[in-house]
């Protein structure tokens, strides 16, 4: 069975998309060697209050690092992580499946709390989500890899150094990917749609697919796969 790869940027506690792509490939490669970049998925995400859809950011260290990478981007305050937990809590104490994430959520809040790097920190979410979804996919970092110069160069590159033949990218980057690369390479290249998500009980209307996957599993629990495309496959 050819091998199938996908290569992102980690983010904070991501949307049921993010999880989703992870879940399609055998090989998820996390991108940090990529520049951070500001108001970006990097170190925040949105939860559902009461008052509407509210940012959960990570406070980290910018000032006068503007071309600093992913990976060596450093939270500027550990308290952010108690803060976290407690608005999660706040907001979500009354979802259905609340209880069944709320002691495994807190402890790995109080590592995050510990962690001064914003990968090490993403890692650590992504990893214990994966497995609250029953996601087995090989989890990797750019920084493994040797990398080649030029936008699609590098992922090409890096999908033959896994030894790819299928590589699964967000839409995004049909902005500026070249797709011949991919086809003079022998690799299939496959852009992830979004389209089409059920929709599923979600406190506080309207509802909103754009919010961190911890809503979806506070609200359904084991049955979160049913509401996300990967496992209807």
């Amino acid at each position: 069975m050819s091998k199938s790869v996908a290569i992102l940027q980690s983010n904070y506690i991501p949307w049921k998309g993010y999880f989703d792509i992870i879940h399609r490939v055998d090989e998820f490669i996390l991108y940090d060697d990529m520049q951070y970049t500001r108001r970006d998925w990097r170190n925040r995400n949105k939860i559902k209050t009461p008052q509407g859809v509210q940012w959960l950011t990570i406070p980290v260290e910018v000032k006068g690092k503007y071309e600093q990478k992913i990976k060596d981007t450093l939270v500027s305050r550990s308290d952010w992580a108690e803060t976290h937990w407690k608005t999660l809590l706040h907001n979500y104490r009354k979802a259905p499946h609340f209880g069944d994430y709320a002691g495994a959520l807190q402890g790995l809040y109080e590592q995050a709390g510990q962690q001064p790097a914003l990968s090490g920190i993403n890692y650590l979410f992504l990893k214990a989500i994966c497995g609250w979804l029953g996601i087995t996919t090989r989890i990797t970092w750019s920084m493994d890899y040797q990398l080649a110069a030029g936008k699609t160069e590098r992922l090409v590159d890096l999908c033959q150094q896994a030894g790819a033949a299928h590589y699964l990218s967000g839409p995004a980057a049909r902005a500026y990917i070249d797709e011949a690369l991919f086809a003079a390479a022998g690799i299939a290249l496959e852009f992830m749609d979004y389209s089409g998500y059920p929709e599923y009980p979600q406190l506080y209307p309207p509802f909103e697919h754009g919010v961190s996957v911890l809503d979806l599993l506070f609200q359904t629990g084991a049955d979160a796969p049913r509401f996300m495309k990967s496992f209807a496959r």
